[in-house]
């Protein structure tokens, strides 16, 4: 059975960082697509930063320059590093896996930007 399970998120100033990090266990044929969501009280899910198994690499236009999305394929890990946090990415982000016509997601880790 693959799970996914989130860790790294907490409580940041404004202007600090965060690095949130999945780990997939379970077996995986194919990775086609890895991804972190994120979901603020009263607003829809959204996409944050993907990165596909090819490498190409997407981010949502708020968070261009300030976080950066990598994998780990030995570890079977996907990392988001969050540089220069403001109160706005304050949400509940969740980690995303596509391996064809299933996908898994983690639980939620909650990030709380505020002074």
């Amino acid at each position: 059975q693959v799970q996914l399970v989130e860790s790294g998120g907490g409580l940041v100033q404004p202007g600090g960082s965060l690095t949130l990090s999945c780990a997939v266990s379970g077996s995986i044929i194919n990775i086609y697509y890895m991804g972190w969501y994120r979901q603020a009280p009263g607003k829809e899910r959204e996409l944050v930063a993907s990165i596909t198994g090819g490498r190409s690499i997407n981010y949502a236009d708020s968070v261009k320059g300030r976080f950066a999305i990598s994998r780990d394929n030995s570890k079977n890990t996907v990392h988001l590093q969050m540089n220069s946090l403001k109160p706005e990415d304050t949400a509940v982000y969740y980690c995303r896996l596509n391996s064809g016509s299933i996908d898994y997601w983690g639980q939620g880790a909650q990030v709380t930007v505020s002074s």
